[in-house]
């Protein structure tokens, strides 16, 4: 009776530990795929939440192979047409006769308009701490390091395993949020 048991309890972990696997599986074949990507566009809304106050706005978002982000903003109209670029080397942001002047987050360590960038970035090269089926998508968890500080991000996906929504937690509070739309690899 015992040794039936053992087997018993023995197969229901390892049943349970074959849901983490895949969705690990899963998890890394789209990292895989970002990496492997030539491009991608996707469509995002960035909400930056200073604690008192938040902020948001929506962006076009082009994603080349070298991993360097593109956008334009689109809303609202009183910023939107401000351009930029954000790589590993840092950004740069061009306009006419607009200011995009957010205060820095995370003690002046992020902008709110690299929070795309900073989740391709992550998915592409953090530590997957998390795998989870959430809904018909997953939920994904990546303790990244950015400038010497250890960010936190959370990913959702859709039932394609396409991005939804990022959240980046920096110090166990949730300062930046973008809502991924119209995802399209190259």
């Amino acid at each position: 009776m015992k040794r039936i048991l053992a087997v018993l309890m023995l197969i229901m972990v390892l049943c349970g530990c074959g849901g983490e696997a895949d969705e690990m599986g899963r998890a890394m074949a789209l990292r895989k795929r970002l990496q492997q990507c030539t491009g991608c566009t996707f469509d995002a809304v960035v909400t930056a939440d200073y604690g008192s106050a938040t902020y948001t706005f929506s962006m076009n978002c082009s994603l080349d192979s070298e991993k360097n982000l593109s956008f334009i903003v689109t809303d609202p109209d009183t910023i939107s047409g401000i351009k930029g670029v954000i790589s590993k080397e840092g950004g740069k942001l061009t306009f006419e006769d607009t200011i995009l002047a957010f205060e820095m987050l995370a003690e002046g360590q992020l902008t709110p308009v690299s929070a795309p960038w900073i989740l391709v970035n992550s998915l592409c090269s953090g530590y997957i701490s998390l795998c989870g089926t959430e809904n018909d998508g997953m939920r994904i968890g990546i303790d990244d390091t950015y400038r010497d500080e250890s960010f936190r991000i959370e990913l959702w996906t859709d039932e394609n395993d396409l991005p939804l929504r990022g959240e980046i937690i920096w110090q166990g509070r949730r300062i930046l949020t973008v809502d991924v739309r119209n995802v399209v690899f190259v």
